[in-house]
């Protein structure tokens, strides 16, 4: 995607608020036209193509495999921010998950950058200003703690999946302006440790699989230690769940 596409869909999405439905499925259309990075199971940089062939399940089943990241936004009292995805997104539409999930881009300067996750902590910032409304001045680059990386493989509806090495960026902030994007985001809401379980189980909506893996297999080991980060840091090895 050229920058100038990249420009046009920040424009469109400030007016969102004032779109018909029309206009929030044109914007996802445009935004599958965005270049991932191509990545090998290493997370060596190998090449760039489309959200769209990234995302799109090839013939043999297979999906190519893409740089990623997740956020996981906690306040002050140490409360989970998580979001519902818009039923208008093509993958994992009206799905629960994380704090913020997208790409670094291949055409945004300075997302390709590897040096201390660099360019995933700039890519996170501009997410989460775009998906939450969570102004630049809000996050300095340096609130990021780079944790982990997992590789994991989803089929999703048989035509839209997932393939990716995701990195995983936790995030604790508090008097942050948040202001949701519907494009992006249909519901948030902070959850407490202590009912993350019991919220996922009786919520009426599925999960994105890469949240239920490190729900299920990282989280409660992640949250136990949010003031100590650094015991439980990983991301030398990335973690398979394939």
């Amino acid at each position: 995607m050229s920058r100038s596409i990249f420009s046009m869909i920040q424009k469109l999405s400030s007016n969102i608020k004032s779109s018909n439905m029309a206009q929030i499925a044109f914007l996802q259309k445009v935004a599958l036209e965005e270049r991932c990075i191509l990545v090998d199971e290493f997370d060596r940089p190998i090449g760039n193509a489309s959200k769209r062939d990234c995302h799109r399940i090839n013939n043999n089943g297979t999906i190519p495999l893409h740089r990623a990241f997740s956020v996981f936004l906690f306040n002050q009292d140490n409360d989970l921010l998580l979001q519902k995805r818009s039923p208008w997104k093509v993958t994992f539409p009206g799905c629960y998950t994380n704090s913020c999930c997208s790409h670094p881009l291949a055409e945004i300067p300075g997302e390709t950058l590897e040096d201390d996750a660099i360019g995933i902590r700039r890519a996170a910032q501009r997410r989460l200003n775009y998906e939450l409304g969570i102004p630049l001045s809000e996050i300095q680059l340096s609130d990021f703690f780079y944790l982990s990386r997992i590789h994991y493989f989803s089929s999703g509806d048989g035509i839209w999946g997932e393939h990716e090495i995701d990195y995983i960026l936790f995030l604790q902030k508090d008097h942050i302006t948040i202001d949701p994007n519907p494009d992006e985001v249909s519901e948030v809401q902070w959850v407490s440790k202590s009912m993350i379980n019991d919220l996922t189980r009786t919520i009426k909506a599925p999960l994105t699989p890469w949240f239920q893996l490190i729900l299920q297999y990282k989280l409660q080991l992640w949250w136990d230690n949010l003031k100590t980060l650094d015991k439980v840091q990983d991301y030398s090895v990335i973690q398979k769940y394939l």
